[in-house]
């Protein structure tokens, strides 16, 4: 089996999926409550995801290729935007955390999407706490890490395959 652009956007999908999976993972089975940072996080993910699929779905040719290229990595640069304020807020001194706010939930009943987008993306305390580590990194920092990994590979998937080409 050779790698190809829309086996490499598969894959791609793939990757987003098991970091959704491990997120639901880590909500409903270890009590990790998600904040509006990490819900954010999540849709960021998601909208990745979706297009490596419909990358690996149709399978363009050509420029069209360097289209999905700039929508998976714009989605992923936006959620790489959201994990790194995540990041900055869980780094702040204690003094320094803005108050907790009410819930995601809450804001959506009560502002318009504009509102609650902008309210949610100031941060909160909910926000500023580290529930786990992992080699010293927080999760926000992981799922940083992931989205610009995500940004590089949108990148190498229409270049990869050329370069194994001529490799072999």
């Amino acid at each position: 089996m050779t790698l190809n652009f829309r086996l490499l956007n598969l894959l791609g999908f793939l990757g987003c999926v098991f970091g959704l999976l491990f997120a639901l993972y880590l909500q409903h089975f270890r009590g990790y409550e998600p904040c509006p940072f990490c819900i954010f996080q999540r849709v960021a993910m998601l909208a990745t995801g979706l297009v490596f699929l419909a990358a690996a779905i149709q399978g363009p040719k050509a420029w069209g290729q360097w289209v999905y290229v700039f929508l998976s990595s714009l989605a992923a640069l936006v959620g790489a935007g959201i994990a790194a304020r995540h990041v900055w807020l869980q780094s702040l001194p204690p003094d320094q955390v803005p108050a907790c706010g009410p819930t995601l939930d809450y804001l959506l009943d009560m502002m318009p999407l504009q509102e609650v987008v902008t309210t949610v993306l100031k941060g909160d305390g909910n926000c500023a706490k580290i529930d786990a580590q992992w080699l010293g990194i927080s999760l926000p920092g992981w799922t940083l890490i992931s989205f610009i990994g995500f940004v590089v590979y949108a990148v190498l998937t229409p270049i990869l395959p050329k370069f194994l080409r001529k490799s072999a």
